[in-house]
């Protein structure tokens, strides 16, 4: 059997919800973040999964243990975030003051990873993905789905995905040597309007969400109305 990977990228954090990148500063979920993690608890329970991996930044490993796939859980270094380097910590918008065009997906980071490093970490990942059987759970941030489809990771900057989204990545039942995105940046389930008002009238929060950047997106903001995060591996 192909393998079945469950892609969720974690919760957020202060940093994802004001567009700072965050590669290797190892900070926690916020108090929504948690939130929205454990949303995912009562569907993901209720999947068998085969293998369990996770991000070793503790974003991740939070995000695993309140979705209830910890006991099982391995970590993989390869699952790290993109390493920024000099631009740790700063926003897009920012960067591109002192250094107009910049592009994270075609440029890397000063002191960081380039794209030719986080393309070699993400297939070096999917070809040990390749390998297992049954359904995986990935834990992480970004940039492995457009090298699952065999895509640069320059056009990974077009796969915009939410803090504790889940996607699945998988073969097509027909051939499967064609690898295929099955399902992308799905939210973390409903709830009730009314258990979480406040949120509902925070402007930093609404903001947030109407233009939530690609973790790692390298240049323009997606319009307003959007519902964005990062693609891929974050690896």
């Amino acid at each position: 059997m192909p393998p079945i990977v469950h892609l969720i990228r974690h919760g957020e954090t202060e940093w994802a919800l004001t567009s700072r990148h965050t590669g290797r500063t190892d900070i926690p979920l916020n108090a929504h973040g948690e939130h929205e993690s454990q949303q995912w608890a009562t569907h993901l329970r209720s999947i068998c999964f085969d293998h369990v991996l996770t991000s070793p930044l503790q974003r991740a490993r939070r995000t695993c243990e309140l979705c209830g796939l910890s006991q099982t859980a391995q970590i993989e270094p390869d699952l790290a975030e993109w390493d920024y380097g000099d631009y740790e910590g700063q926003r897009s918008v920012d960067i591109c003051i002192a250094r107009p065009g910049w592009n994270l997906f075609r440029d890397g980071c000063p002191n960081g990873e380039s794209p030719r490093q986080v393309t070699a970490r993400a297939d070096r990942l999917i070809a040990h993905l390749r390998t297992l059987e049954g359904r995986i759970a990935l834990f992480s941030h970004g940039q492995l789905a457009g090298r699952w489809i065999g895509l640069t990771v320059i056009e990974a900057q077009h796969f915009p995905l939410s803090t504790a989204s889940l996607s699945l990545l998988s073969s097509d039942p027909h051939h499967p040597e064609v690898p295929i995105i099955h399902q992308w940046n799905t939210p973390p389930p409903a709830e009730p309007p009314t258990t979480h008002p406040a949120d509902a009238n925070d402007p930093r929060r609404m903001q947030q969400r109407a233009i939530q950047r690609w973790e790692n997106e390298g240049g323009e903001i997606p319009g307003a109305g959007s519902r964005s995060g990062k693609v891929g591996l974050s690896v």
